[in-house]
Formats: C-alpha cells, structure tokens, sequence
C-alpha cells in the first residue's frame, strides 16, 4: 500500500472530511476571540492540530468501540477496518498517536489547555459507548463537539467568556440534531442489536421532531450570538441563509424518504458551517 494510499484509507477510516462539520465553529471562535485578544499564526496552526487530532483520537476510536456492531452492519460493513485494510492494533495505534498530538497540541496551547484537555479526550472517547444504554447518546455527541469554540477561546485568551458558550450550544445543538437525522438509516438494526439511538426507541417520525426542535435552538442560539459579540448586520444575512439551509435539510428527510440523509448530512450541513464561519467574518 502507497503511503497517498494509506493517507485515503485512514480518511476513510475517520471519515476525515466530516471534520468541515465543526471545523469553521471553531475557526469562528478564533475569530470572535480576535476581537479582543490579537490571534497569532502559530495559535491558529496549534489549534486546528488539536482539533484535527482530537477528531481522529475520537473516531478511531469509535471504530475500535463498535467494530463488531461495523461488521453486522451492511450500512458500515466496507469500512477499512472491517474489510481488514486497517488493522485493529493499528486502529488502537493510531489513536495513541492521534491522543498524544492532541495532548502536545494543547500543551503547547498554555498550561490551562493541557489539564482540561484530559477531561475532553475522556468525553469524547467514552461517547462511543453511550449508545448501548441511552437515548440521549446524541446529545452527548452534541456535547462533545460543543466543547470546541469554548475550548478555542481558553486557548486564545487564557479564559472563559459565557459569550462563547453561545457559540458552544450551538455546535451542540447542531450537531445532536443531525446526528438524530443520521441515526435513522439504522432504525432496524440498532432495534435488532438493542441500541438506544433515538430513531430506534421512538421512531423515525418523532426522532424528526426533536431534530427540527433542536436545530431551531441552533438558530436560537446563533442569534444570540449576534448580540452578545453585536456583530454588524450583515451576519444576520449569513443566519437567514443558515435557517434556509435547515428548512431545506429538514423538508430532504421525512419517514418515507430516509434516502436523502447522505445529502442533507453532508451536503447541507457543510454549507452552514461554511456560510457560520463567513458571516462571522464578515459581521465583525
């Protein structure tokens, strides 16, 4: 195997290009933060490593977590480490390398950093396992992730602001809502393997409706966020276009046509992280 060949089989392993999801929020930290405290190149790099290992560390070990539920599922079953192009020992390999670029990462990021980045590496690898007994395994995801703009701003500032935690629930509130739009390919098979994702213990009709609600409170809170940081108006455009986007996400899905998820999941969501982060430039 060619080391581009290696590079694309561990993208696939951690589905690497999902990172655009939560990305621009905390690039949309950076420069929320920068509006008071002046942001250096070499913060900007430490922390899109962190992020970016800190993802991979998470997801790989999910793959090692729920491989044998990976191999059942037809959904899953091509992924790298189920066909056995990957390895488990490297899995678990590179985790630990993944986990150490992280620690390094926030390290280097000011002492603060490094001792909170243990409690975040814990929770974000204990959310693989939080399927097997709860339905609010979403909102943990949720959480999770919405640790990210608040542990940018630490990291820039030195600090906590409640003006960033905005942004934080936020990202989490998106990211549980389209992670229940996502859970619902697997309706039948996390009911056959006794998973408590939210489709499977409620069905996929009101799982769409605590979707909807959660990313209303998305929208909530990104409004808030405009007169918390009193961006410039022009943000405002940025969020219509967001809520555009969310309608039209949420009109893709419906019980009878679950076939639109891959589209609404990648597509649409990749394009409101992107269009967050521009109206957050553009409103400062």
């Amino acid at each position: 195997m060619t080391f581009t060949t290696k590079i694309h089989t561990y993208g696939r392993l951690i589905k690497f290009s999902h990172t655009i999801f939560a990305l621009p929020f905390a690039m949309a930290a950076l420069l929320l933060a920068n509006m008071k405290h002046p942001v250096s190149l070499g913060t900007i790099v430490l922390v899109i490593v962190a992020m970016a290992s800190a993802r991979s560390a998470a997801m790989g070990f999910n793959r090692l977590a729920d491989h044998r539920y990976d191999r059942l599922n037809p959904r899953t079953a091509n992924r790298p480490h189920v066909t056995g192009q990957v390895g488990l020992g490297s899995v678990l390999f590179f985790i630990l390398v993944s986990a150490m670029v992280f620690l390094c990462a926030a390290a280097l990021l000011g002492r603060l950093c490094l001792v909170l980045s243990l409690p975040v590496l814990a929770i974000l690898l204990l959310y693989s396992f939080t399927k097997r007994f709860t339905t609010l395994c979403h909102l943990v995801l949720g959480f999770a992730i919405g640790l990210a703009p608040a542990a940018v701003w630490v990291a820039v500032t030195g600090g906590l602001n409640w003006k960033i935690l905005l942004l934080s629930f936020a990202l989490m509130s998106y990211i549980a809502g389209f992670d229940i739009l996502y859970a619902c390919q697997d309706i039948e098979f996390d009911r056959q393997h006794r998973l408590f994702s939210l489709p499977a213990c409620r069905g996929a009709s009101r799982a769409l409706l605590y979707s909807t609600a959660l990313h209303g409170f998305t929208l909530f809170f990104l409004l808030l966020v405009y007169f918390a940081f009193d961006l410039s108006p022009i943000y405002l455009l940025f969020l219509c276009l967001i809520g555009v986007l969310i309608f039209t996400e949420h009109k893709l899905v419906s019980p009878d046509r679950l076939d639109k998820v891959n589209i609404a999941f990648f597509h649409v969501n990749s394009a409101i992280s992107v269009l967050l982060f521009l109206g957050i430039l553009a409103g400062r």
